[in-house]
């Protein structure tokens, strides 16, 4: 199932793809389901009821649906899919060829670093380039949805707290990253517009195995970074666990799992965003998030 976060009259809303269109699940449910994605993570079996829904609606083949439950996608306004995750967690140096670009050596535990919930935008939307940074990096991610609370989880138990994967773009200032007092990762992460995100979520059953997708980044029409997620050097249930170890995942948190080689600042010379760029990241299975970029407006 393919869980999108679209843009109704009456704010953001939970729907789910079905043939070309969007089901609103509250409406087609006839308010069984939640409205909006982060309640719908966060019902217990809501997902659940959610996909035997579906499995309705095309065993009846769209009879019987409330008027106003269906609409074109082609049409629609799409928003991140968790449009303010709680938490917004990622991992550095996870594929050992960019920690090579980089003249760094493959991590012996997971580098996790935190982006601000303020800094994520959906599909369609603009990669604001600040005026503070004239270094901002590209860096195509595959991203977990947290479904379920994890507190010290085993990686043994980890897949089962997950509620899917959508693709994030991990915008970085890398001048703030690497260059101010103390290297302000948090900050030249957190921008506004620096997390794009979506197109949807897909759930973790149509994906059954995340460490096989392929991920590829284009830059106005360049092809930027190319791999696959067998690459990454800590998989899914390693890094649930180990952040699961120091602090409570909760429903529609979400994990960036990490970038391959290719990055802007690693090319000779570097390439870094301009306007009037349009970054396409695409996954394997899961589809393709694209965001064009523009300049701050003088303030």
């Amino acid at each position: 199932m393919r869980v999108v976060t679209y843009q109704a009259e009456q704010g953001p809303r939970a729907g789910a793809l079905w043939n070309g269109r969007i089901v609103d699940l509250g409406a087609a449910s006839g308010g069984d389901l939640p409205c909006d994605v982060p309640a719908l993570l966060a019902a217990d079996g809501a997902l659940e009821r959610a996909a035997r829904l579906l499995a309705g609606i095309d065993a009846k083949q769209g009879a019987g649906l409330p008027r106003g439950a269906v609409l074109p996608l082609r049409s629609a306004v799409l928003r991140a899919p968790v449009p303010r995750p709680g938490k917004v967690s990622c991992l550095g140096l996870n594929y050992s060829e960019h920690a090579a670009e980089g003249g760094a050596q493959a991590p012996s535990e997971p580098i996790v670093f935190a982006k601000a919930a303020t800094s994520v935008i959906g599909p369609g939307e603009a990669i604001v380039l600040p005026a503070a940074s004239r270094k901002v990096d590209y860096e195509v991610e595959l991203a977990v949805v947290i479904g379920r609370k994890a507190r010290q989880v085993s990686a043994a138990d980890a897949m089962q707290c997950v509620a899917g994967y959508m693709v994030l773009n991990d915008v970085s200032a890398r001048d703030y990253q690497h260059e101010k007092p103390g290297r302000q990762w948090y900050l030249g992460k957190s921008f506004d517009t620096f997390c794009p995100t979506g197109p949807w979520l897909v759930t973790r059953d149509e994906i059954p195995d995340p460490h096989r997708l392929a991920l590829q980044c284009e830059v106005s029409g360049e092809v930027m970074q190319s791999s696959s997620t067998a690459a990454m050097v800590f998989r899914v249930p390693e890094i649930i666990a180990y952040i699961s170890r120091v602090f409570t995942l909760e429903p529609g948190d979400v994990i960036g799992t990490g970038t391959p080689p290719g990055v802007g600042e690693a090319r000779t010379p570097p390439r870094f965003l301009r306007p009037g760029d349009v970054v396409r990241c695409t996954i394997e299975g899961i589809g393709v998030l694209e965001n064009p970029v523009r300049q701050a407006a003088a303030p």
